[in-house]
Order: structure tokens, then sequence, then C-alpha cells
């Protein structure tokens, strides 16, 4: 849904219909994390971001050069659509970004406003969001709800008028990333911008303000921007996250009470805009005898539905700092104030712990929604997934419809990323963002240093067409198959995961050393980065494989035993000479529902188990003990004076085995075809656990735990 010149057409209408499908399409949400340099086990300054997009976001990471500008040049602005493409154009670096360049049905976006440019712009990492440069600069973005709402500039919107805001919250976070190294002085030019210029939102009544956390090597920061009431202007705030401290931005503003007498330029905790406090006395909304509450004033409060957005916060503070017990409930987000800005974790926090974070469902609280934990016996299938497709109107019954828990960790993300900066590191090597293609909880973070000159190509995959070669498909294809048997996959899905950092954490050391070792000249540097770019390129290679091993063990609904971690065999049965099993294959034939999915979704209301014809007085089938004359199927009476034979007495014993068989559970043992299949049972399958080893547990209520 790009902006295209035409040479046929004026660009003003495909500008204005572009504009106006972002601002009416619902505004999904994203979430934010950042941890202080002193609350982290090594010193990084930690932030993290989730772009959860509904499957049309662009989740290209793309790598933006250093650039040169003449004087008195102009730096473009352009409308931000998100969706793919985000850009078509060669104007945002002095050479063109193959990734932006337009294909031949199409042409370059055509600038809606612009600002002076700065001679010299550096170079940065960016998908939606400038995400982190060349000095380690690092932003993380979460849309929140506002009081104002405005539309860009040149825009008309049917029943509010024509735009006059200049930047969306993409194009600040672009600017801060080509522009700055220090988060203080970031947010100072980008909100004098937002005032100068004025300030769009990602929706013009619903997600209209917005928030991001933006990060150096020393320092972190929340800053939350919405347009004013005029629509050509904005409102800012920002507050320093204490640096032992870590916090969460979740679709809502979090700064409360600005301290004015804290706002030194340099030393200060608060940076705010003048408009913060006028605009709050001229509409009579601040007591000005108190602090200004920034969230009780210009927030909209939670959208989509109570929780949407303390959840999350509820969910952090669980993991990194249990032992203050925060609240899960609360009245509503404004008046209660139910979490503080910030708060020290239990523990230091590093990078895994993040990413632990970023995938949370809230496993094993009374709100988990995935896995054995979850109580959604219904919800979330018979292998209790957290996925609940937004199906647009479908799930939407009335306005007082029903609502799933929003978790952190969620399959419509688009993307995810952690920006990680060292202060005592040179910038090349510490700065490191660890990109996550789709949604976190299916996708393996893996690292790329803000020095490299290059990203490889597998960080270009998108919705919009499937590329193997990519980490996005990779993942997402990983997403999609583990609905197959969601608790189970997973389980070897979070191994991966966990192995995976742990591989990128290794390698991650070895760059470092190497950077730091004063014999090491600059091109061991460039050739150590470059290491950063072929694990990512094993990491999807490792993902395929992992997809191959997943779909080939549990296809069908059964097991197949395999005696590697990623292995796409099973030992077959072993037999005699004359083809009799003496072995049976490590293959777990029908492991079953759980007991309760069974039950609620009306399995035990299901069709009968075949009329006993013993119930009716063997008018079908063959009385087990001749007793004198009984009727045969047809009904006719049996001939009293025959005697019992030798196939009579072979009948009958087979008979008693097969109740015997019956009564035991092992009656379909050894059974092939439809015959097993309707038979069920487990046959040998206990056994086979034991000698592979490669399943954790027994077979236990019909299943595999």
């Amino acid at each position: 849904m790009g902006i295209y010149r035409n040479d046929r057409l004026s660009v003003a209408p495909i500008v204005a219909a572009c504009a106006l499908a972002l601002l009416l399409t619902p505004t999904y949400a994203c979430t934010t994390i950042v941890v202080g340099k002193d609350a982290t086990v090594d010193g990084s300054v930690l932030s993290s971001h989730s772009n959860d997009g509904e499957g049309s976001t662009d989740p290209r990471l793309v790598l933006i050069p250093a650039s040169d500008w003449p004087p008195n040049s102009e730096r473009p602005v352009f409308f931000s659509p998100e969706s793919f493409p985000r850009y078509v154009g060669s104007a945002r670096a002095s050479v063109p970004v193959e990734a932006y360049q337009g294909g031949p049905t199409s042409q370059d976006f055509e600038p809606i406003c612009s600002i002076p440019q700065v001679p010299h712009t550096l170079k940065y990492f960016e998908e939606t969001y400038g995400a982190a440069n060349e000095r380690q600069l690092g932003i993380a973005e979460s849309t929140c709800s506002g009081v104002f709402g405005a539309a860009p500039k040149g825009i008309a919107y049917p029943g509010y008028g024509t735009g006059k805001a200049c930047l969306s919250v993409d194009a600040l976070t672009q600017i801060a990333m080509e522009r700055h190294s220090k988060a203080r002085d970031a947010i100072r030019e980008i909100g004098s911008l937002a005032v100068e210029h004025g300030f769009y939102g990602a929706g013009l009544f619903e997600g209209s303000a917005e928030s991001l956390i933006v990060t150096d090597a020393q320092e972190a920061w929340i800053f939350h921007i919405l347009p004013d009431p005029t629509g050509a202007s904005a409102i800012w705030a920002a507050q320093k996250v204490p640096d032992d401290s870590f916090a969460v931005v979740p679709n809502v503003f979090i700064i409360r009470e600005i301290d004015v007498s804290d706002a030194d330029p340099q030393t200060g905790n608060f940076m705010f805009s003048d408009s913060v406090f006028a605009v709050a006395k001229d509409l009579g909304w601040w007591d000005t005898r108190k602090p200004l509450d920034f969230t009780a004033i210009y927030s909209d409060g939670e959208y989509a539905h109570k929780y949407y957005s303390g959840r999350r916060t509820w969910g952090v503070f669980r993991l990194f700092a249990p032992s203050l017990d925060v609240p899960a409930d609360y009245e509503e987000w404004r008046i209660s104030d139910p979490y503080p800005f910030a708060a020290r974790p239990d523990k230091k926090v590093g990078v895994a712990d993040v990413a632990k974070a970023m995938r949370s469902f809230y496993e094993g609280t009374e709100y988990s929604q995935a896995g054995d934990t979850s109580g959604l016996n219904l919800a979330g299938g018979p292998w209790k997934s957290p996925d609940h497709v937004a199906g647009n109107n479908s799930t939407v019954l009335s306005k007082d419809g029903g609502n799933w828990e929003r978790t952190i960790g969620l399959y419509r993300s688009s993307d995810t990323y952690i920006v990680q900066s060292r202060s005592w590191l040179p910038d090349a090597t510490g700065g490191v963002l660890w990109y996550g293609a789709y949604a976190a909880p299916y996708s393996s973070y893996v690292p790329f240093a803000v020095g490299m000159s290059t990203l490889p190509q597998v960080t270009l995959g998108h919705h919009m067409s499937l590329d193997k070669s990519t980490l996005f498909w990779a993942n997402r294809y990983l997403g999609n198959y583990v609905q197959l048997k969601w608790t189970s996959m997973m389980e070897e899905v979070q191994d991966f995961q966990h192995r995976t950092m742990n591989q990128a954490l290794k390698l991650q050391a070895k760059v470092d050393a190497l950077s730091t070792n004063p014999e090491s000249d600059r091109s061991n540097i460039i050739e150590a980065m470059q290491h950063y770019a072929d694990f990512s390129v094993q990491t999807v290679s490792l993902t395929w494989d992992l997809c191959d091993h997943l779909m080939f063990k549990y296809a069908d609904g059964q097991i197949h035993l395999t005696q590697s971690t990623l292995g796409t065999s099973t030992r077959p049965r072993t037999y005699d000479n004359k083809g009799i099993t003496t072995r049976d294959a490590a293959l777990i034939d029908q492991p079953g529902y759980h007991a309760d999915w069974l039950e609620a979704v009306g399995y035990f209301d299901g069709p009968p188990a075949p009329p006993s014809c013993a119930d009716m007085d063997w008018r079908c089938g063959h009385e087990p003990e001749h007793q004198g004359p009984k009727s045969d199927v047809r009904g006719n009476k049996r001939d009293s004076s025959i005697h019992p034979s030798n196939l009579t007495n072979a009948w009958q014993r087979y008979t008693s085995l097969k109740i015997k068989a019956n009564d035991a559970g092992i009656a379909s043992c050894h059974s092939i075809g439809d015959v097993a299949a309707a038979l069920g049972g487990v046959c040998g399958s206990e056994s086979i656990l034991h000698e592979e080893g490669n399943i954790r547990g027994t077979i236990l209520d019909g299943k595999v735990s």
C-alpha cells in the first residue's frame, strides 16, 4: 500500500487514500521493555520492541548507510504507511538503498514536507522504526492512546479536515538515528521538531499517541508524545529510567508526575515541552497547585479492553521482580496508577531474560494462555495453543463482545528486537541489535553489530512473498507448524531457542574479545563482525531443520521418536527370518487427546459402542457356549443334537482369549490399518519411551507428557 508517483495520475489522491487506510485501520500494539545499565548482568543498557502489526507490517531489517549532504539541503519527510512496502525511493541516503528500490511497476514516494538537513547522517538499522545506529543509540516503539489526534500534512480526512502534521513516530525515530549518539540529545531534538512541524499518530482517534524508549550506552529514557489540540504541533514529555531499574511500556503512557525542578538539560531526570503545562492549564484540566500527572491528563486509557496494557506490565514485573508482588487487578489505568514507573529487578537481567519476557504467555499463572497451565480447555484447542486469530469482525459479536487476555508474546508480531548498548566496548561492536523476524515465541534472536557495513539477505523477508531463504519465513513456518501439537512441539522450540541464544552469546564474546585486543586492526574486527551474518544464515538453515524435524516427529498425531535432536528418521521395527516383528518401531501411534478437552468438546456424547449380542439374546453373532437350542444370526433354531467338536472347542478358546484381551486393553496390539485405528491402544508405547529416551515423561491419561 505504498505511495507511488505515476505519470498518468496525480500523487495526491493516492497519498490521501493510503493515509486514510492507515488512519481507519484498527490500531495494533507493541510491547517495549527497558533495563538500565546497573540492573543488567554485564552493564549493558537493554531495550526491546515487538512490532505487533497483524500480518501486514513490513518486518524487513534494513541498513541505512551513513551519508554526507550538501550545504542548505532539505531532509524530505515521507508519509509512513508501515505496511509493505514502507518506503520506495532513493532519498533515505546519499547512495541508493537496494531494499527500497522500486520494481518495474512502482515509483518513488513523494515527501509530504521537509526539514533542514544536517551535513552528515549516521549509519543505522531500521525495521518499521529506526532501531539502532552506529553510535549505540537505540529506540523501541509502542503506540499509545491519547486525548488528541491529528492527520498527516495535506491529507483530507472526512469529518476532520485537512491534516497539518508533518512528522510521524516513524520519521522521528529515523531522524534521531541519523543525527544523535546520546538519548538526551535525540529526545530534545525530535520533541522540538514535533512541536514546530506537527506530529500525527498511527490512528486518528485510537492509537493517536506514541511512546519511545530511547537508549544509549549510559542512559535509558521513556518519551511520550501526542498531537496538540490544533493538530499542527505536539505535546511531549520524557523521564529517565533509573540506572538500577527496568520499566515496561505496553501501549499506554506510564509517566506520571513531572518534576519541573529536576529538568536540568545535562543531569535532570525530566524533559518536556512547554505545551505540556500550557494546554492542560488552558483546558482547565490541571490544578496548578499540584504536580501535573501526564498520564492522567493526556492518556485516553487502555484501548481494546481492560488489562490490555496492565496485564503485560504485571507479566514483566512477575518475571523480573516477583518479590514486589504487584497486583494483577486494578480499577482503571489512569486513576488507579497500579504500577511504579520503574523498579529494581530481584536479580540482574541479561539479553536472554528479556527474550524470555518478550515470549511470555503468563505460563504457570492463573492468566496463562498456553500449554498445560492454561485453563482454556476449548480456546486453545486440544494442544493448548495461545494463538487466537483476530478474525476481524467475526470475533467482535457486539459492542460489549468478549476478549482474549493480551499476552506479551503474540503470534501477529511482524518482528521483534532487543537493542544492547555497552559503554566499555568500541561503538562498532558494543552496539548489538538482536533481531527476531516474526513473533518472539517462534523466533530465535540473532545478533548484528552496529558496525557491520552490510546486512545479509536473510533479514529481508516479508509477508507478501514467500522466501525460504529468510529468517522471517523460517520462523513463520515454525510458528504455524507448532499448531499441529503446540504444547509438545513448543518444548522442542524452546530448547532450540535456548541453544541458539547460548551459541550467539558465545559468538558475541569472541567478537568482543577481538575488538578489544590491542593487536587487532580494523580489518580483523570487520571480519569478526561478518561472523554475525554467517550465524544468521546458519540459523535460517537450522530453523528449517527444526521445522522438518517437528513435521516428521508429530505428523498425523503420531510420535516418531528420533535418535538426534533435529532428526528426521525413526528406528524401524526389527523382525526375524519369517518377517515377524521382534521389536516394535520407535513409533507411538496414538498418544491421543487430553481427557478434559475430550469431555469439553462432547467426545463422550458421540456414537456409542456396537450393540452387545448378548444383550440382544444372541440374535446377532454366535453365543460363546452351546447350552441347548438357541437362535442363529437369522433367528433360526439350532439343532440341539449337535455336540461340541474340535472346531467348537477352538472357537470357544479364541473367544475366551479375545474377551481377556479386550478386558486387558491389548486387543489392538499388532493390528494394522483401519483395524488398529478403530480399536486404538498404546501397545508397546511405554517400553519405546524408555528405550529411546528422546521424549520426556511417560504415557499418562492417553497423552505424552
